[in-house]
């Protein structure tokens, strides 16, 4: 959380960042309107239009992955510890990898609305078990990181406006929330892809304008600018080599690591962004929609890093953590400096927006889980109608908003990025190894898939509860107590290998038939994954 006891920039800039959002929340909602599914077909409202160009795909993908931290926090990391915060980008950009190579085509063949249908396709015995668990694990990530994504949202108003008071925390939440569920309930998927587009379409040419600033600051000279920022950090060559955030002891490089682990691992397993690969109407079109999202994600984290030095070479290192201890007031300030109110305004408006996009995609996520997982398969039985279950989607979009603004509220002084890794780990330990063991893993049943997905999360959540995160620390939630046993910050580097650990106990273990499926139906789900057509009879 960001604490000031008055803002970043001036007012100007806060009037005209308040008329640009404004301005793109009326164009973007008229249009999702417009677009929104007219018919009772779930299948629109899921999936939206699944005939657009992989550049257009590639675009809602980037769009999906990347949050208002990569351009405010992981600036700012990169501002105050250097290459160690180069390295931290390293890994968002990385995961895309682990999604192009591993899951993207199976699972895209395999899946029809959510990855419950996969997980029903693949264990078909036990299909409304696994489903429920699958849910309950998808909405506690949703939840998490769409909590994350509006208590950020007051966390940049306090750029501008200082300590926020409980009203004006209360109204951004509000106004904040309220636009994600209208985004979702009235456009469904083809309303939150429109939003991701034109959030991805910002993001890139917004940190490609100022990365080209700040590099024609410096001649296009990289050392030159390399040096600027040795210079402007106060400690020197230190700041270009590692261990200044990372290095200091054998706990920090484990720590570092385990966040290492849980984003390219949990990124790639978050819930909106593996139910954006079943958009895709073809294979061909999901691997060159991957492709441009890889080239487009790698692009942003570049002039992610060139912001970052450009902020400590021009602002200067000290002035940024006096400001904000953690840094997300780098590149608004780097802004201010080099291209004064516009500048800062067109980076704020593109904060916002970047907020309101991602967690659209999050309701939208958690909105088809409750929908078509929970009410749809589980409670109905696969008997609701297309209608039926498009009311309860919409309405379920209105229920996740409403919860997510509630605990947001409540949360408020929580660390956001807490709440997003605890979501990344939640989504690496439990959904991913359940995914991958069901695509790929013969034998896998569906008492593996429960312990995998139920072992992953309470693993995920304990260990957490258990960290420096909530007590022992000044910064812990309960600083008084001390009941930190686990060392390390985030628990990834545990808790995936116990997510895969569980899959497997809980599958080799399993001795009841009636929680193996038999040989045949494997084959039917690896022809349906490889191939994308169904084993002929």
């Amino acid at each position: 959380m960001v604490t000031l006891s008055a803002g970043v920039v001036g007012g100007f800039s806060l009037k005209l960042t308040f008329i640009l959002f404004v301005s793109v929340v009326v164009v973007s909602m008229f249009t999702a309107l417009i677009i929104a599914p007219q018919g009772d077909e779930i299948s629109e409202f899921y999936l939206g239009n699944r005939t657009m160009t992989p550049l257009r795909n590639g675009l809602a993908m980037c769009g999906d992955y990347l949050s208002a931290a990569t351009l405010l926090g992981s600036t700012g990391l990169v501002a105050l510890t250097g290459y160690d915060g180069l390295l931290y980008l390293v890994g968002t950009s990385v995961a895309w990898v682990m999604v192009l190579l591993l899951i993207a085509e199976p699972l895209r063949n395999s899946g029809k609305f959510t990855l419950g249908d996969t997980l029903a396709l693949r264990l078909p015995r036990n299909q409304r078990s696994v489903r429920l668990a699958l849910a309950f694990c998808t909405l506690t990530v949703t939840v998490l990181y769409l909590v994350a994504q509006l208590v950020g949202s007051v966390a940049l108003l306090t750029q501008f406006l200082g300590e926020p008071s409980s009203a004006t925390r209360t109204l951004c939440i509000v106004a904040i929330g309220t636009l994600v569920v209208l985004y979702v309930a009235l456009g469904g998927m083809p309303g939150a892809t429109f939003i991701q587009i034109v959030k991805a379409v910002m993001l890139v040419v917004g940190v490609a304008v100022t990365a080209v600033m700040v590099l024609h600051r410096y001649n296009w000279n990289v050392d030159d600018l390399l040096g600027g920022a040795a210079s402007g950090s106060g400690i020197g060559q230190r700041f270009l080599e590692p261990g200044l955030r990372y290095g200091g002891s054998t706990t920090s490089k484990l720590d570092f690591f385990s966040l290492q682990i849980a984003i390219v691992l949990g990124l790639a397993a978050l819930p909106h962004v593996m139910m954006r690969l079943l958009a895709p109407s073809a294979t061909r079109v999901l691997r060159r929609s991957i492709l441009w999202a890889m080239g487009l994600v790698g692009f942003v984290c570049l002039a992610a890093g060139v912001l970052g030095l450009g902020a400590t070479a021009i602002v200067g290192r000290d002035v940024i953590a006096d400001i904000d201890a953690k840094g997300d007031a780098a590149v608004l300030l780097l802004a201010q400096d080099i291209g004064g109110a516009l500048l800062t305004a067109l980076i704020s408006c593109l904060a916002f927006v970047t907020l309101l996009a991602v967690a659209a995609g999050l309701t939208l996520a958690a909105a088809s889980s409750l929908a078509h997982d929970l009410y749809g398969e589980v409670v109905r039985k696969g008997r609701a109608s297309q209608r039926e279950e498009l009311t309860v989607a919409r309405l379920s979009a209105v229920v996740i908003g409403v919860l997510g603004m509630l605990l947001a509220l409540v949360s408020w002084g929580t660390n956001t990025a807490t709440l997003a890794f605890l979501a990344f780990a939640i989504a690496a330990s439990a959904i991913l190894p359940t995914m991958v063991y069901s695509l790929f893993w013969r034998r896998f049943n569906a008492r593996g898939a429960l312990l995998s997905l139920y072992g992953g999360l309470i693993t995920s959540v304990l260990l957490v509860v258990c960290s420096p995160v909530v007590s022992s620390r000044p910064a812990s939630f309960y600083p008084d107590a001390d009941f930190a046993f686990f060392p390390l910050q985030n628990p990834g580097i545990v808790s995936v290998p116990a997510g895969f650990l569980l899959g497997w106990l809980g599958t080799v273990l399993a001795s009841r038939p009636k929680d193996s499926e038999p040989p045949e139906t494997y084959e039917r789900f690896e022809v349906r994954a490889v191939l994308g057509v169904d084993q002929p009879v």
